[in-house]
Order: C-alpha cells, then sequence, then structure tokens
C-alpha cells in the first residue's frame, strides 16, 4: 500500500523548494562558465552539453542554443565580404522550474510503502495497517534500551550457541515486561487524566518506563528483628505511590512495609 500524509507533503514540499532554490543558483552558476567557453566546432559543443546535462534534476527545464562567433585572422573590424578563418561556437542557456515536476517529485517524496501478509481487508483496514506501521518504533526503541549500558548485557559474554540463545530469551522477556508496564502505566494516566513529572520537571502523561525505574532509585528496605521481623520501605515519595496507584494493587503490594512473626523472617 502507498501511503502519503497530507503532513508528509507539506514537510517534503518545504524540503523541496530548499533543494530547488540551491540547486537551480548552483546550475545558474555552472552555465554561466559554459556559457564563456568557446568551442571549436558545434560537436563539441554538444558534447560539453549533454556533459552538463547528465545530472540535471527533472524539475528543472533548460532551453539552449548554439551561438556562432566567425574569427578572422585580422585584428578589427572584418571587410565586407571578409571570410572567417574559423568558427567559435557558444553555448547560451535558459533555465526554468517545472512546477508541475516539482509538485510530482513532492509527492513521490512524501509517500511511501507499507506492506504486509494479511491480504484480507476484513481482517486488517488500510487504517490499521498505517496505524500498526506508525506503532513500530515503539519496539525499535525497546530494542534501543537492551543496548543501552545502564542494562549492563555487555557485562554478561556467553559464547556457546544454546547460552546465547538463553540470553537472548532472557533479553526479549525484559524488554516484554518492559513494555507492558510503560503502556499499562500510560494507559492509566490518560483514562484518569493525570500527569507525571518528567525528566526536564514538566507534567507528562507519556513517561518512559525507564525514567519511570529512575525515579524509583534510592530507595531502601529496612529489615530488624526486634523479637517480630518488620520491614520497612524507606523513601517512599508522593511520585512513587502515583504511580504504584496506576499500576494498580499488586504493585503496591511489593512497597508495603510488613510485619511478620519472627520465626517466618529469613
Amino acid at each position: 500500500m502507498v501511503v502519503r500524509t497530507t503532513q508528509g507533503e507539506e514537510r517534503a514540499r518545504a524540503t523541496l523548494r530548499r533543494q530547488v532554490d540551491q540547486t537551480r543558483e548552483q546550475w545558474e552558476k555552472a552555465f554561466w562558465h559554459l556559457s564563456h567557453q568557446r568551442f571549436a566546432c558545434a560537436s563539441d559543443a554538444q558534447a560539453a552539453l549533454a556533459k552538463q546535462l547528465k545530472q540535471r534534476p527533472a524539475w528543472l527545464s533548460v532551453q539552449t542554443q548554439l551561438v556562432e562567433h566567425p574569427k578572422y585572422g585580422q585584428p578589427g573590424r572584418p571587410r565586407t565580404g571578409a571570410l572567417a578563418d574559423h568558427t567559435e561556437w557558444q553555448i547560451v542557456a535558459t533555465l526554468a522550474v517545472d512546477d508541475a515536476a516539482v509538485s510530482r517529485a513532492v509527492r513521490r517524496q512524501a509517500s511511501f510503502l507499507v506492506a504486509t501478509n494479511v491480504l484480507d481487508p476484513a481482517q486488517l483496514s488500510d487504517q490499521a495497517i498505517i496505524q500498526t506501521y506508525k506503532e513500530h518504533h515503539s519496539g525499535a526503541r525497546g530494542f534501543a534500551f537492551l543496548k543501552d549500558p545502564l542494562f549492563l548485557a555487555s557485562s554478561v559474554f556467553v559464547k556457546k550457541p544454546e547460552r546465547i540463545v538463553a540470553l537472548s530469551l532472557v533479553m526479549v522477556l525484559c524488554l516484554l515486561v518492559y513494555r507492558l508496564a510503560e503502556h499499562r502505566l500510560r494507559e492509566q494516566l490518560a483514562a484518569t487524566g493525570q500527569t507525571i513529572p518528567s525528566q526536564v520537571n514538566k507534567p507528562t502523561n507519556r513517561p518512559t518506563m525507564r525514567w519511570v525505574f529512575q525515579c524509583f532509585e534510592g530507595i531502601d528496605l529496612l529489615h530488624s528483628r526486634p523479637g517480630q521481623a518488620v520491614t520497612l520501605v524507606l523513601r517512599v515519595q508522593p511520585i512513587h505511590q502515583q504511580v504504584l496507584a496506576l499500576l494498580g494493587p499488586a504493585y503496591e503490594e511489593f512497597y508495603r512495609s510488613t510485619n511478620s512473626p519472627c520465626g517466618n523472617w529469613d
């Protein structure tokens, strides 16, 4: 399916217009230099012109003509009826921008292909194909997260193929958990109309899970055993409580201080 959007066309038009102005100026300079050359014969001039036009953009229209310049052996004005010793040839060109060709180039530049092996429109509509394509960057960002030095994957060295496969499986499972948690948090933020501070301390309802993980750094567990085991969760801030509440009771339970009999404390 060939996809083209209005916003994409506007961006492509602005970009191509800048390129057209720059390219036209370059070609005008090139033809100015070419017009100041003199060629011994018309074929040499045609060959030079053909070489110059090889890189011509499709939207640039060039009208050319060859002008003869007879040359005489004697200096000064030639006598009436005098024959020229030889003839030199000059290339004269007129440049113009073909607006129709520019419009075709804009449409072509703004278009992109989306392919799928699901051919039944009832199963996957055109709009669903486009939406699915637009969301693929989420997975790409996730794999970039796995390759980040903070993930410490580079510190694990494995050589056997089966261990490489196992490590890859663990990394993909980690990415799955990461993406599910991020999706759930964003979904709850949007549904409840809430926001949390971003990295630059501005409200956002689309935080990355990496930033949320960084927000939870510094939380410690204090275990004490004064006759009865007590586990205290230290330095829990309002933003932590908000995120846990949005993720659900199961997440809140992990950060709840607990009391347990001494014999069960490990």
